[in-house]
């Protein structure tokens, strides 16, 4: 009996003694899953990464193209001019002659409406606008209603009279649709179009215009 008691007391002592042991055991056995869990976590992302960049590039966008095109005709020169057109024609018993004042002023300027599909476009960090040539916005420029007759001596009709206003017209046109004005326009587009874009946030712009033939601003 004294045996059975003595191998009684000696198998709780082995359990207690285990008791103890297991949460340590279980501990580090814990402790060695969430080491493995973290190293294989960062051995499996090494090559992944997150690049957070801050973007501060204004876009076009096709409701700002369009907004632009809507304004049409634009005017960046006005010139006005005045002729002093005679006419005369020989008879048997005198000559006759007709003289005219004419007043115009011509308009310079694009009309937005025939600006090229992708007339305006991003390149890199610049915008560039590739506007439609220098045109003269208004073909009647002449205002008849300032017309003065100069001087006339007698009886003239009005194909007479149409004839010299289109010879009033055609020196118009040549005086003031030149190089010179053609430039000038050209510099006061390019001065508008830079200040409007860059109020729309843009700061590298590029203005540009559409090539012609010589012989496109001739009358």
């Amino acid at each position: 009996m004294k045996k059975q008691s003595s191998n009684f007391h000696n198998t709780l002592k082995r359990l207690f003694s285990q008791i103890h042991v297991i949460p340590w055991m279980i501990t580090a056995t814990v402790l060695v899953l969430v080491l493995v869990s973290i190293f294989t976590l960062v051995w499996l992302n090494k090559d992944n990464y997150i690049n957070i960049e801050e973007n501060d590039k204004i876009g076009l966008t096709p409701i700002q193209v369009k907004s632009i095109e809507d304004i049409g005709e634009w005017e960046f020169l006005s010139v006005s001019d005045e002729e002093l057109i005679d006419t005369v024609r020989r008879g048997f018993f005198g000559d006759d002659e007709l003289t005219r004042i004419y007043y115009g002023t011509l308009r310079l300027g694009v009309n937005l409406h025939e600006a090229r599909p992708g007339w305006i476009k991003m390149e890199k960090d610049t915008i560039t606008a590739t506007l439609p040539p220098i045109r003269l916005l208004d073909n009647d420029f002449i205002d008849e209603a300032k017309t003065k007759p100069f001087y006339e001596d007698g009886s003239w009709s009005e194909k007479d009279k149409a004839s010299l206003y289109h010879k009033a017209y055609r020196k118009m046109k040549e005086r003031c649709m030149n190089t010179q004005n053609i430039k000038s326009a050209e510099q006061n587009a390019s001065e508008q179009f830079d200040h409007l874009l860059r109020s729309m946030g843009f700061e590298n712009v590029k203005v540009r215009f559409e090539k012609t033939t010589q012989n496109k601003h001739k009358p």
